[in-house]
Order: structure tokens, then C-alpha cells, then sequence
């Protein structure tokens, strides 16, 4: 039977009972499930394998069945997962019902926060700590674990600024890959590359003394060091940048380590200070294919080893692929174009482009507030930036849209890759807000493609997009080829493009949900009713004289879109209709329902929400057979949306 001490793991307190000689082999077996799983289903491969050894130390130290961990980022949970129960939910990693990709309180108490985004980790930690302080649970100890370079996120750096006021314990465990998902970028990771390099043990034990002479509880410290000063891969770093926090910094350790992590950690649990353990790993450690390109199978596609190389599971061009190659296509004729990525030039495209235009192709790292500043001055400077962002990452940076971008009118263009439902990652990574609060500035124009033409025209429209910001959504899928190539005029400031005619019923689709609704109209041939169907391509402006026209007849109208239904562009054609005096009883919207949809196929995902071929004829027939759709509420709490009480 494979793992079997992975599977004598039903909760951390198995884990303490193991000896420290029996930890190597349960890492071992760790890594290879993690593995054999990613095969199969696709997930987080290199940032897992690279946390084993963290993972195990911190559960064999600290109680967090009464502790708090927080991740950041939280795609480095899978080791944490195996270790509190879960391992019998990994055999359907990412798939409905089966095990989330990042941690989520509705699998187990052990997961304090749904985490996917980036720099949250120390702040909720310290929100934790504080809490407890005030609630008198002083016996909790809280830790938080910091990986793939999302400490240079702003939101770390102000949680770490304010981590140093703390006046009780608190652990962050700094995870050092010398990564982020793809190479780190900015100043701080030249710091951490000089700090791996430059420090001796020696030297850091010299100035160890001196920093801890001047701590409070000296004494007690000093019995610290003292343990410390018998570990040679363990020092106290007074030159390290954030002990100007006023943190107690310890490292760089050696992240794989678990005989020295466990005495480490057991000696930093109860200091009465905050403290940042400075640890060196290795992204992708046990598997040569992920240490070797760490970019690549960070987040794999399934995969299979044939001999001495690795075959990725091909699942077609990907809208991706097709935005890399047209922004190749833009900058060869445009010298003023730019591309922007904050810390995603794989998952972006962009990896495609920067050896083409290496002075023209900016990663900023995890900082989309900075990246989309930044493109703000590079426009007012005369360049033309795409900012190219997942866009469950847009929200982060809001108000540089407002601020920078929008109210200075700045023709900055945004790509938002990952619009809409994207599967496997799940609640985290869905890309539905985008339209919503992007409709809400001044002469932003909102763009959506349906394929790799309309892609392609779509930001040729936002390069001659000159007097404000503008924006464009395509998903994380396949660019789908028709059979029938149709004809893919460009884009005409608020004009939605005709796809099929008909007469009962208009279904304006904003992006890829078109082609379903194409296949749905098939289906809808075969009952006999006739069904026009719109690629409508702007959310703002919409096409107020279509739609004008189609009240005006009093032909239906069924807007779709993978975006929420409130404030998403079916509002934006209700919204129309009432600024032109139209009656809006006969539009109908289509779109994500008002609850979370969690992790699964994409195409489960889109027949949850009813946006898929079946689910949009099935409302078809409904608004001609019934005249309505159900209403629009805002649900209530179900048990399994229900955030878990505290402990």
C-alpha cells in the first residue's frame, strides 16, 4: 500500500507522536502524493514541494488545533492539507467536492481564511494576535507562513510595519525560494539573494550578541542564543531589513532541515516578541523537473514523465497564447507599446513576449498597485501601456484606477486574463467583479473578446483608445475555432456584432459565453423558436441604439455573461433602457448567481450557474413560455457557505 506513513495521518497530534527520524520519510511520502496527484489533475506542484519540511516542523511544534496559522498567497497548503485530515479528499484536488487548491475554512477548522491573493498572511495575523490579546486567549500562539515572494507586496510590508508594535508573540515565517511564481523582480530580491550569500554563520553570531543585548527580557534572549550558538546553520541577523520593523530576526536557516526547524522553532514559540524566521528552501525540492523550471510546473498542467522528460497534457490554444502572439504583433508595428505583469509573465503570456521586446516587457512583481501607477506615468510620459492582470487581481488595484488612471483621463489599457469562472483554483480566483466596478469611472470603455479574432480587434480598437482607460476580458480557456469562421469586423466604440439572426427572442452575450449561446440557439431550432444572438463586445458603452431598437419591437432580450449578475452588463442594458424612458420588462439577465461557486471543472462550474448551452436555452424557454426568469435575490447563508465559528 502506498504511503504508509502518510496514512497512518488522521490529525497533527499523529504527527507529534512520530519520532524526528520517522519526519524524513513522511516528507518523502508527502511529496511523492503530491506529485502522483498533480499528474493527474493539474494543481500547485513546485510551491508544495518546496514547503514539506516548514510544514511538518510547525504542525510538530505548535498545537494548531488551538494556535492560529494563516497562509499567504495559499497555494503552498497541499503538505498542511495531508497532515490535518485530508488526505482522502486529494484523489479529487481542485474537482467538485473533492479538495480545494487553497486553503478553505469550509474543509477543516485547521483553515482559518480562504487565501489566494497575495501579502494578507501577516496582517490577518497580526488582526489574530491582537484579537486574542484583547479576548484574554493569551496561551495561542500565532504564526504566519510568507512564500513566493509575497513579501514585497505592499499589504506584507504594512502588515510587517505594524507586526512590530506587537507586544506578545507572533511568528512569520519568511519561505525564501529565491522565487516567485515566475523569477522575482524588484530590489528586495537582490536583498535576499546577497543576504543567502553574504552572511556567514560566524558573522551573524557576532552581531546575534549585540541585538540581544539591547531586547527586552535580555536574559531570557540570552538563553536563546546560547541554545542557538550550538546550531551551525542557526543566527540571529542584526543587519537584516526587517529587524527596522522591530522584529527579532533569525536566519537564513535551511527551510529542509527538520531536526534543526523543530529545535528553532521550539525555542522562538513562546518568545514574547514578534519574530520573522528567515528560511531558505528550495521550490519544487524532490521532483528534478519542477527544481529544474520552477516557472513551468508551479501550477502544471496534468503531466506525465516519460523517461528523462516530462510530457504536459495539451489542452488547446489557449486565449493566453492568443494574447501573447497579438501584443508580439502590436509591438513589432508600435515602438511605444508597452506590457506590464505583476509577478504573472507566465500565466499572462508575457513570458512569450519579453524575449522579443526585453525593454518593453516590465515585471513589477506581486504588486498590481504599483504596476498599474507606473503605467499611469509611463502614459502621461507618451508611451501606450497594456497592463496585462488576472482579473480577480484588478481589484487590487482599484484605486490606482481611480486615482492615476481614470481621473486623469490616461489611456492605460487593461488585459484581464482569467475573467469569468476558472475552474480548478476555484471561489479565490474567479474573475467576476471586473465589470462592475470598472463601469463605474468616467469614459472607461469595457471590452469583451469571444475568440482570437475578436481578441486580436479588440486591442487593436484600445491602441487607438486614446482619450481614456480601457479594459479587456477573455477567460482562462481554449480559444474556440467555429466551424464556420464568421466575419470579425473591428471594433466600433459601443457596437455589438451581429452572430445569427432571429425573431422571438435576442440574446446579447458579453464574451465568450456567445459561443454557448450560439449552441444553445441550435438546440432551441430544434423546439421551433427563433433566437437572435449578439456578440454585444462593449459592457461601456453598450449598444444603446440596438437595444433601443429591440425594446421598440418588443422582442425579448436576454442578456449573459460570466460575470455577477449585479452591476455586471446586464444591469449596464437595464441601466440604458431607463436613461432613454424604455421599459425594461422584457430584459432578462443571465449570469453568475449571488453565492460562491467553488472549485471544479469549468464546465461544471458553468452549469451551476446556468450559463452553459443547456442552462441558456433553458431560460430561453422559460422567458418565452413565462414572460420571466426567477428573480434575482440575495441568497442566504446555506450550510456550506456558512463561515465556521471560531475555536
Amino acid at each position: 500500500m502506498p504511503y504508509p506513513l502518510l496514512r497512518t495521518i488522521q490529525c497533527p497530534a499523529d504527527l507529534r507522536a512520530l519520532s524526528i527520524d520517522q519526519l524524513e520519510p513522511l516528507a518523502t511520502e508527502i511529496r511523492q502524493a503530491i506529485c502522483d496527484q498533480v499528474s493527474r489533475t493539474g494543481g500547485h506542484l513546485a510551491p508544495n514541494l518546496g514547503v514539506v519540511e516548514l510544514t511538518l516542523a510547525l504542525h510538530y511544534v505548535f498545537d494548531f488545533s488551538q494556535d492560529r496559522l494563516l497562509f499567504d498567497v495559499g497555494h503552498q497548503c497541499y503538505p498542511h492539507k495531508l497532515i490535518t485530515g485530508r488526505f482522502g479528499l486529494l484523489n479529487q484536488l481542485r474537482q467538485t467536492e473533492g479538495m480545494a487548491g487553497f486553503p478553505e475554512p469550509r474543509e477543516s477548522d485547521y483553515d482559518l481564511f480562504s487565501v489566494g491573493h497575495a501579502g494578507t498572511a501577516i496582517s490577518t495575523a497580526v488582526g489574530m494576535a491582537r484579537g486574542d490579546q484583547l479576548l484574554g486567549n493569551t496561551n495561542r500562539r500565532v504564526a504566519a507562513l510568507v512564500g513566493d515572494s509575497s513579501i514585497v507586496n505592499g499589504i506584507a510590508l504594512e502588515g510587517l510595519n505594524n507586526a512590530g508594535t506587537l507586544k506578545r508573540q507572533l511568528l512569520v515565517v519568511l519561505n525564501d525560494n529565491g522565487m516567485s511564481i515566475g523569477k522575482p523582480q524588484g530590489a528586495l530580491a537582490g536583498y535576499f539573494d546577497k543576504v543567502r550569500l553574504s552572511q556567514t554563520y560566524k558573522e551573524m553570531k557576532k552581531r546575534a550578541q549585540e541585538v540581544l543585548r539591547h531586547l527586552p527580557g535580555g536574559q531570557t534572549l540570552e538563553e536563546v542564543y546560547h541554545r542557538f550558538g550550538e546550531m551551525t546553520k542557526v543566527a540571529l541577523a542584526q543587519d537584516h531589513m526587517f529587524e527596522k520593523f522591530g522584529l527579532l530576526c533569525l536566519g537564513p536557516v535551511d527551510g529542509h532541515d527538520l531536526p534543526t526547524l523543530i529545535e528553532t522553532l521550539n525555542d522562538l514559540k513562546d518568545l514574547d516578541s514578534p519574530v520573522l524566521l528567515h528560511a531558505k528552501t528550495i521550490k519544487g525540492k524532490g521532483f528534478e523537473f519542477a527544481t529544474g523550471d520552477p516557472t513551468t510546473f508551479h501550477s502544471p498542467k496534468p503531466f506525465r514523465v516519460e523517461g528523462c522528460r516530462v510530457e504536459l497534457k495539451s489542452s488547446g490554444r489557449s486565449f493566453t497564447t492568443a494574447y501573447a502572439d497579438a501584443m508580439i504583433e502590436l509591438m513589432a508595428e508600435d515602438e511605444k507599446v508597452v506590457a506590464i505583469t505583476a509577478g504573472m509573465p507566465d500565466g499572462t503570456g508575457l513570458a512569450k513576449v519579453a524575449p522579443e521586446f526585453p525593454e518593453r516587457v516590465l515585471d513589477v512583481g506581486i504588486a498590481e498597485s504599483h504596476g498599474t501607477d507606473m503605467a499611469a506615468g509611463m502614459a502621461k510620459a507618451g508611451l501606450k501601456p497594456f497592463v496585462t492582470i488576472y482579473s480577480t487581481f484588478m481589484q487590487r488595484a482599484f484605486d490606482q484606477v481611480f486615482q492615476e488612471v481614470a481621473l486623469q483621463g490616461l489611456p492605460v489599457r487593461f488585459a484581464m486574463d482569467r475573467a469569468g469562472l476558472v475552474g480548478g483554483d476555484g471561489a479565490v480566483h474567479h474573475g467576476f467583479a471586473d465589470i462592475a466596478f470598472l463601469r463605474l469611472f468616467p469614459n472607461m470603455a469595457l471590452l469583451a473578446a469571444i475568440d482570437e479574432p475578436t481578441l486580436k480587434a479588440a486591442l487593436r480598437f484600445m491602441l487607438r483608445c486614446d482619450d481614456g482607460p480601457s479594459a479587456v476580458r477573455y477567460p482562462r480557456d481554449s480559444v474556440t475555432v467555429p466551424a464556420v469562421q464568421p466575419d470579425t469586423p473591428p471594433f466600433e466604440l459601443g457596437k455589438a456584432n451581429p452572430l445569427a439572426g432571429g425573431d422571438d427572442l435576442a440574446i446579447l452575450a458579453y464574451g465568450i459565453p456567445a459561443y454557448d449561446a450560439l449552441e444553445a440557439r441550435t438546440q432551441l431550432d430544434h423546439d421551433g423558436y427563433s433566437v437572435a444572438v449578439y456578440d454585444a463586445r462593449f459592457a461601456k458603452p453598450v449598444d444603446h441604439e440596438l437595444i433601443g431598437q429591440l425594446v421598440e419591437s418588443n422582442t425579448p432580450i436576454l442578456t449573459l455573461e460570466d460575470h455577477a449578475v449585479g452591476g455586471g452588463f446586464g444591469s449596464a442594458v437595464l441601466e440604458c433602457c431607463n436613461a432613454r424612458g424604455l421599459p425594461t420588462h422584457n430584459v432578462h439577465r443571465l449570469g453568475l448567481p449571488d453565492r460562491w461557486i467553488y472549485q471544479g471543472a469549468r464546465s461544471d462550474q458553468k452549469a451551476e450557474a446556468g450559463i452553459d448551452a443547456a442552462g441558456i436555452a433553458r431560460a430561453v424557454r422559460r422567458v418565452l413560455e413565462t414572460g420571466s426568469l426567477p428573480p434575482i435575490t440575495i441568497e442566504a447563508h446555506s450550510p456550506t457557505q456558512r463561515p465556521r465559528p471560531m475555536r
